[in-house]
Parts: structure tokens; C-alpha cells; sequence
């Protein structure tokens, strides 16, 4: 079924995959084929050839922030695997496969500032531009210059207005047939400072932001980090903004786990999914959790935090 993509250069598939293995949570079923495409041309023709012969496909990052099913995925799970990061001055060209944490720490030996907050948060760079991650007070979209992606057959490239970055928003989000290929980015070079000062200053302050994090969500954890994206304090009703005491307020944002907390859903448990006891924002798996336990607590989270403020929260996981 698969011959036309076994004559791709630049392709590895595997069959029967577990989407366990490809998922921090460490839940859900095979994958019929995973197909990784090491560079654009190679991933052009790949979804390309699955479009023509009508096989079901999905793309995937680095599956830190997804949650797979139980029955796993009945065609190919491609992923985009190229890792280069080129850098001529204050500008980075990044492909959509780099890991995050190796694009901060690349940067950050270059003495390049505008990333290291981002610091500490798993996955890939596509997903990373997808869902506009950040931390900290900063996003990534901050930094972008273009994006790059493949729509259909045609490569095209857009600024950063044209992204339509909002806070966990962009437009990849409302048209996940878009897929990343690679970013532009504008960064810094610290006036004030020497190279090897800006780089030491980088490390220290990227180093402080990783201990946080890492004592937050140990890197072992299997987890996607928080549930659901925080509020926006002025787009809350009236009357749930006035139940909303001023210090939780950070950066024009309430916290979801704030919501969480006041609902009673730190420390609940189904089957082997837990919200952590300190984080209500927070599940992981705690051994031999299922995606449907998973789905469940976060349904049961939404709906009571729905019963008590009259809102509802949005997931920043993503489903298979």
C-alpha cells in the first residue's frame, strides 16, 4: 500500500508504531505506518502521495503537547524530522523538526538573546509556532520573523502579522492542513555586553527558568505541562471578574489552575490519570493510564469549573 513512499529518498517508516511512544503522556494505540521525512522535498512528496492514493493521514511535532487514542491512528503519522538551524547574525533560519530546547541552547552559545525564556518547554519548534508557546511573560511569536509551510502542494511563506499570533493562538491552528516547515527568526545581540558576558548572562538566566520549570514538570513526568491556556482577565464575564481577587491577575491573565483550584480538582484521580496535588493545571500519567481516563478528567475539570464560574475552559492539548 505504501510503495509509491517507500521510493521517497529521505524517509523512514516504521509499522505498528505505538503513538505511546511518540506522546509525553504515554498513552494511545499504533499507528498504522510512522513515516519521518527528513527534509521538504521529501515531505512535499510524502503528503503528497498519501493525498493521491487516499490514504488517511495526520501530522505530528514532537507530541509533547498531544493526546493520542486508544484505537491509535488508522494510516500514517508523518512527522516533518529535519533539525537545521542556520544562523548569520541576528537572524536564525530553524526548520519545524528542531527541538526546542537545542534552538534556545544554540542561540544562547551564540550569545543571541530572545529565546531563552522559552527555556524548559518540551516538543519541537513547528508545535512550539503552532500553539505560540511561551513563558514567563514572553512568546515565541515574538521573535518571528516569517514561517514557512506546505499548503497542498505549494510552499509558501508569510510574516508575522500574516500568523495572526494571538496568546496560544495562530492561524496553523485554524488550518492544521498547513504544515511548518521552518521559521525565521529576529533575535538580539546584547549591546551592552561582550559575547562571552551576553552568552554567561543568557545561560544564567535560562538555567533559573529550567529549575523552575523542571520542579514544576520534572522532565520525567509524563505530561504535556498545563491542560488548559489561561484566561484573558477582560474577556471574563463581569461577574466572574469581580470574583477574582487582584493578585492572581498576572499579565492581564488568570490562571486556569486558579479556576481549577476553587473547583475542587487538585489531587483528583481516574484510573491511572492524577491532577497533580500542586498544580491543578496539571495531569500526568502515574502508571498505566489510558487516553479515555485522560479525556474523562478533563472533561469532568471543564465541566465542573463550568457549574461553578459559568465558564469554559480550552484545552492547549491537541487530540488524535
Amino acid at each position: 500500500m505504501l510503495l509509491r513512499l517507500r521510493s521517497i529518498p529521505g524517509l523512514q517508516i516504521s509499522e505498528n508504531v505505538p503513538l505511546s511512544q511518540c506522546t509525553r503522556f504515554g498513552v494511545g494505540g499504533p499507528a498504522r505506518w510512522l513515516v519521518d521525512a527528513v527534509s521538504e522535498a521529501a515531505m512535499t512528496a510524502t503528503l503528497a502521495a498519501l493525498r493521491e492514493d487516499g490514504i488517511p493521514h495526520t501530522v505530528i511535532g514532537g507530541g509533547t503537547n498531544l493526546i493520542a487514542g486508544d484505537t491509535g491512528f488508522p494510516g500514517a503519522v508523518v512527522r516533518y524530522t529535519n533539525t537545521t538551524i542556520e544562523i548569520a547574525g541576528e537572524t536564525v533560519r530553524v526548520a519545524a523538526g528542531v527541538v526546542l530546547q537545542d534552538l534556545v541552547d544554540k542561540t544562547i552559545a551564540q550569545g543571541l538573546a530572545g529565546v531563552e525564556t522559552l527555556t524548559g518547554i518540551p516538543g519541537w519548534v513547528g508545535g512550539a509556532i503552532y500553539g505560540n508557546a511561551g513563558a514567563y511573560g514572553h512568546s515565541i511569536h515574538e521573535r518571528i520573523r516569517s514561517v514557512t509551510f506546505l499548503e497542498g502542494a505549494h510552499v509558501r511563506t508569510i510574516d508575522n502579522s500574516a500568523c495572526e499570533f494571538r496568546y496560544r493562538e495562530s492561524i496553523f491552528k485554524r488550518n492544521k492542513h498547513w504544515i511548518i516547515l521552518s521559521a525565521e527568526l529576529q533575535l538580539e545581540l546584547p549591546a551592552a555586553a561582550g559575547l562571552i558576558k551576553a552568552a554567561a548572562d543568557l545561560i544564567e538566566t535560562a538555567a533559573g527558568i529550567r529549575k523552575i520549570r523542571d520542579e514544576k514538570y520534572p522532565p520525567t513526568m509524563c505530561c504535556a505541562g498545563s491542560i488548559f491556556k489561561n484566561l484573558i482577565f477582560a474577556e471574563l464575564p463581569e461577574a466572574v471578574r469581580a470574583r477574582v481577587p487582584a493578585k492572581v491577575i498576572r499579565e492581564g491573565k488568570v490562571p486556569s489552575a486558579y479556576f481549577l483550584e476553587q473547583a475542587e480538582g487538585k489531587g483528583m484521580v481516574l484510573g491511572g490519570m492524577k491532577v497533580a496535588d500542586y498544580h491543578a493545571n496539571l495531569i500526568y500519567n502515574q502508571g498505566g493510564g489510558t487516553p479515555a481516563e485522560l479525556r474523562e478528567l478533563i472533561s469532568e475539570l471543564k465541566r465542573r469549573v463550568l457549574e461553578r464560574f459559568g465558564i469554559e475552559l480550552e484545552e492547549e492539548v491537541q487530540y488524535i
